[in-house]
């Protein structure tokens, strides 16, 4: 049986390096959070040079399984709140199309499934922007069908969508607000 007593954020890391760190610093606000590493967000950690550096009540999950056993914790009352941040255009897709393939898909999924409230940080939000790249500042010109993907998700139940660092962190107050008056 699992020994969790206070309900969790769950957040989850995908291959996004779009304002990474800014989200790793909004992830070091959180108590009792919980953190899903892709394989792809493992690899950007590498690149940006990133260390966790998370509060002590911080749990790190790295994608380990194929079937993401840990998912399953989404079907105890584990989590009162998914986000999704920085969220990569292919896990902004596989969202849209039902994909689960892997720790990040499968918690995302898992979350609506179990109507807990996702935010997700999608990186692809304007036909042009500008993000941070491991050597500095890029621009980018998301193509067409990121973008429709992008509006897709906006429809999902239960899930909200940010589309700047600002949206993102109005999202997590919000929610925190929310969570306050309960």
């Amino acid at each position: 049986m699992n020994d969790i007593v206070v309900p969790r954020w769950g957040w989850a890391l995908t291959g996004s390096g779009h304002f990474f760190n800014e989200c790793l610093d909004l992830v070091r606000e959180l108590e009792h959070v919980d953190v899903f590493v892709s394989k792809a967000a493992a690899e950007v950690l590498r690149m940006y040079k990133q260390k966790y550096d998370l509060p002590d009540a911080a749990r790190i999950f790295p994608d380990g399984a194929a079937s993401s056993p840990v998912v399953g914790n989404f079907y105890h009352g584990i989590y009162h709140t998914l986000i999704v941040a920085p969220a990569s255009s292919n896990s902004v897709a596989k969202f849209v199309y039902g994909i689960s393939d892997n720790l990040a898909t499968n918690v995302f999924a898992q979350a609506g499934k179990c109507r807990v409230p996702s935010i997700v940080f999608a990186c692809d939000t304007a036909p042009e922007l500008e993000t941070r790249a491991p050597e500095g500042m890029v621009k980018v010109y998301p193509r067409r069908i990121d973008l429709e993907n992008t509006a897709r998700l906006k429809d999902f139940e239960a899930t909200s969508v940010a589309e700047s660092l600002k949206d993102l962190q109005t999202l997590v107050a919000r929610r925190r607000s929310e969570l306050t008056e309960k």
